[in-house]
């Protein structure tokens, strides 16, 4: 079942640095929420926060809460782990498993968060998985070939099947059609807009069109200044933000004047 997010006060940090200040956003459950802005503003650094894969990186910390239907993520008592299979990431490559076939693939998480299962019950996983990611078609008679061997969007679609397979209620995308042609592009594209219908979705592009294409609600990120920390500029429906910003340096990053 998706779920919300509610973002409230929240401030990153690498050592001492702070990264990205004072952010206070909301995401609604079964919608698509673009994140936008100019290179190293904190857009994937606030999405990493969101299922605490920024912790990974030695040093890093927040302040502030990141709450899923009220639960705050980061509370003492909350497994990281646990965090990220409820709240799922697909990154801006293709990363399948190289040396797994498609079907250990998309198996590979459930079966670290499961244990043991019957070869019936991973069959439906991997059928239900892959058609959620609009894959199974392409390959289904190729199951036991090796994922590497798929296509760039094949790959990133085999990477979202794997996503979905742990049964999250979030998924993050990290520019996940940066390294992807056009068609491959639209493809995924396309599967948005299907997830949205069971998942509540944040997606980080560069691409402006594609903002506008997918989601519903935008959020523009920008700089404070050289050596300064990224803000959350405002948050608006998606249509509005592109026609009629609020804020003036989302007007000019849009428009093209700088970014």
């Amino acid at each position: 079942m998706a779920k919300r997010l509610d973002v409230k006060n929240l401030n990153v940090y690498y050592g001492k640095f702070l990264a990205v200040e004072d952010v206070n956003l909301t995401i609604a459950p079964r919608s698509v929420t673009a994140f936008i802005g100019p290179s190293g503003c904190g857009k994937s650094t606030v999405l990493r926060t969101l299922n605490r894969m920024h912790e990974v990186i030695a040093g890093a910390s927040i302040k502030g809460e990141v709450r899923l239907d009220g639960e705050d993520i980061y509370g003492n008592d909350v497994d990281p782990v646990d965090v990220r299979r409820t709240i799922g990431m697909v990154f801006q490559r293709p990363n399948p498993f190289p040396t797994m076939s498609i079907y250990d693939n998309v198996v590979a998480g459930l079966k670290l968060n499961s244990g043991k299962m019957k070869k019936s019950e991973t069959d439906s996983v991997v059928e239900k998985s892959l058609r959620g990611a609009n894959l199974w078609d392409e390959v289904k008679d190729r199951l036991d070939k090796p994922g590497a061997g798929l296509s760039g969007g094949q790959q990133q679609r085999l990477c979202i099947a794997r996503a979905i397979a742990v049964d999250p209620q979030v998924l993050l995308m990290d520019e996940p059609c940066s390294a992807l042609d056009p068609i491959s592009t639209l493809a995924i594209e396309d599967l948005i807009q299907q997830l949205k219908e069971r998942y509540t979705i944040v997606i980080v592009t560069h691409n402006m069109q594609q903002a506008a294409r997918v989601s519903d609600k935008t959020a523009f990120f920008n700089l404070a200044g050289v050596g300064k920390p990224g803000q959350l500029v405002e948050i608006n429906d998606t249509k509005t933000m592109f026609s009629n910003p609020t804020d003036r340096r989302t007007e000019d990053y849009i428009s093209g004047r700088f970014g």
